[in-house]
């Protein structure tokens, strides 16, 4: 089954069991986001992500150059405030 399968599937499934109201709010908000431009802002698959800087647990500022000159880097991106 392809990605794009499966997400159709797990899409189809939450419109059954997702309320209609709740299942609205999320297209209003998902067509909300299309048509602010930020679509065609994002970076798209093999895209260069910029140079950056974070601060690390401990707090020390450590920059992607230098993280990358120790191998592959890993970025994980979580959406919400969990």
């Amino acid at each position: 089954m392809t990605l794009a399968a499966k997400l159709d599937a797990i899409r189809e499934q939450a419109g059954k069991r997702i309320p209609a109201e709740a299942l609205a709010k999320m297209h209003r908000a998902t067509e909300e986001l299309r048509n602010s431009g930020l679509v065609e802002q994002a970076l798209g698959v093999g895209d260069p992500l910029p140079g950056f800087s974070l601060k690390s647990d401990s707090g020390q500022l450590l920059g992607s150059a230098e993280l990358l000159a120790g191998g592959p880097l890993v970025l994980s991106f979580y959406r919400g405030v969990w």
